[in-house]
């Protein structure tokens, strides 16, 4: 076992609610909780679970939508020594028994609102012991027999006694599974922990080595009124939610507001961002962003203007984020935009816009030690015109229970630990990287490689584009040509947009069948739903024939 100041999940949260158990650290539609509250009401969760034999190591799954009570459990998880899991409450019973089964999980905290496909999937799990139900709306009813009643857990059951934690202890975050069955990607607890900290830099505080300096850091951000107050808008079952909306923000003595009604409605956003001074906003890319612009230009233009003046950082991360949002965003605020980089298994990279500065897009500094790859394994030089995947150091340990694609995306570099998710990328002249896509989602023409989310970029800059999901169909002639699903703000001619992408890309990434659409389907994450763009492109086809 570690010391009482080795970094852990559990050690670090109880140090920041022991340094201002009175500052609020959680706010949702129907609860504020300080400090103090937030980590008695996890500890009373996690005392529950120990004496229903839930034993370090074990896998608490997390079925629910944005929430204290996700925060809550989330952190109950790690008092237990026990690993939280991400489960998307978009699956349906087979999605839903698959990752269940695949991580092991023996607690399943869930909201009520999905109580009866919980009912359909748990017989057919063996190790699913205990099932907690938290009400969705805040009104606590009575679950299914058999079923704790999240409310009467914590009343009942006194707070697990805090403990020594083991900074090897697992933590697993599930992949989205965009392009295939999701993964458990493993930590090291301490390791992922420590690495979040750095946070405190983001937030105008000192980085502390270990958590004896936390205290000390946290007085710094009292004086300096640079305590964060984080608006997590993308769902926390995925790593720019937990980690970066959620866990940043809360490590460095932060205050975390969620919404857990699904929709995304951007009013409700700014009127949050007004109401509680938020400092510190989470989106992914444009999915979020142009609503949210939207929202922010009319209310300027009927004369009753959003104050955003509190807020002072928008971070976005996993799809494009276009420079025409970002500078849409900046005519409201002097924010500081920062368009991250990376997977579930790696951060690898970012840039950073603030007014003044050219508002640029898919294109990044690349991390510290991070590397661009040829596909046969060779380091790419800056200056060469070649096309890799990013490789970037990472805590990343392997993939639960799967030997064989741990062994994939793992590689030593010079000695380094590094982990190669797929993402290509080359380097500009200037040493930055451009940003190109998922290898997994490349098209091949004609013996050329396009890659979606760049020709996505480019039809975005037409100024009716909303936004467009880009794919590869099956082609007689080239192997696969691209195809393009488009969402317009008024009637235009496809061939307008077509012309207009033929002036910025080569022309054999320019698509050769544009199709218009009400709105690109995403999943709640902001990512592309590529099974909704292969069904529609195969209904405007079969119209066609």
């Amino acid at each position: 076992m570690g010391k009482a100041t080795d970094w852990h999940f559990a050690h670090a949260l109880e140090c920041v609610a022991d340094c201002i158990p009175d500052r609020v650290a959680l706010i949702d539609s129907h609860a504020t909780r300080t400090w103090k509250d937030y980590e008695d009401r996890a500890a009373r969760l996690a005392g529950a679970l120990d004496r229903a034999g839930i034993r370090p190591g074990s896998k608490i799954g997390l079925l629910m939508h944005n929430s204290n009570v996700y925060l809550e459990s989330h952190f109950a998880a790690f008092k237990l020594g026990a690993s939280p899991i991400n489960v998307n409450y978009r699956y349906r019973e087979q999605e839903l028994a698959y990752l269940l089964d695949n991580a092991d999980v023996e607690v399943l905290v869930y909201h009520d609102a999905y109580r009866e496909v919980i009912a359909d999937v748990a017989p057919s799990l063996p190790r699913l012991k205990i099932l907690v139900e938290a009400p969705l709306d805040g009104k606590a009813g009575d679950p299914p027999s058999g079923v704790l009643r999240y409310d009467t857990v914590l009343e009942t059951n006194a707070p697990l006694p805090r403990r020594k934690q083991s900074a090897d202890d697992l933590y697993i975050l599930y992949t989205g599974g965009t392009t295939g069955l999701p993964k458990g990607v493993m930590f090291r607890n301490g390791a992922t922990c420590k690495h979040l900290a750095q946070g405190y830099r983001m937030f105008g505080m000192p980085t502390p080595d270990t958590l004896d300096d936390v205290p000390a850091a946290l007085e710094i951000g009292l004086s300096k009124s640079s305590l964060p107050v984080s608006l997590v808008v993308c769902p926390l079952m995925h790593g720019t939610g937990i980690w970066v909306g959620a866990m940043n923000p809360q490590l460095a003595g932060g205050c975390v507001l969620t919404i857990p009604e699904l929709g995304l409605d951007a009013d409700r956003i700014w009127r949050l961002v007004e109401q509680h001074r938020v400092t510190f906003l989470t989106i992914v890319g444009d999915a979020f962003g142009v609503p949210m612009l939207e929202a922010l230009d009319i209310a300027a233009s009927d004369g009753r203007p959003y104050d955003v003046s509190s807020l002072r950082t928008i971070i976005s991360s996993g799809v494009m984020w276009s420079s025409e949002v970002k500078r849409g965003l900046l005519r409201h605020g002097d924010f500081t935009l920062i368009d991250a980089i990376g997977s579930t298994e790696a951060a690898m990279g970012g840039s950073v816009t603030r007014r003044g500065h050219e508002a640029k897009t898919g294109r990044f500094t690349i991390n510290a030690n991070a590397r661009i790859i040829s596909d046969d394994g060779r380091m790419i030089e800056p200056g060469s015109g070649e096309t890799g995947r990013l490789a970037s150091p990472s805590a990343m340990i392997g993939y639960y229970k799967d030997p064989k694609k741990t062994q994939e995306i793992i590689t030593e570099i010079d000695g380094v630990h590094y982990v190669v998710p797929g993402d290509y990328a080359a380097y500009e002249d200037d040493g930055s990287i451009r940003l190109l896509g998922r290898g997994s989602t490349c098209i091949n023409t004609a013996g050329e490689k396009v890659y979606p989310e760049e020709v996505e970029e480019t039809l975005k800059l037409h100024p009716l584009v909303i936004d467009c999901l880009v794919i590869g169909q099956p082609d007689n002639r080239y192997g696969q040509r691209v195809v393009a699903l488009v969402a317009v703000a008024a009637p235009v001619d496809t061939a307008e947009i077509l012309s207009h992408a033929r002036n910025l890309i080569a022309g054999y990434k320019v698509p050769k069948e544009v199709f218009l659409t009400d709105a690109v389907q995403r999943a709640p994450n902001g990512k592309p739903d590529y099974e909704w763009a292969k069904s529609v492109v195969a209904k405007y086809s079969g119209l066609a024939n």
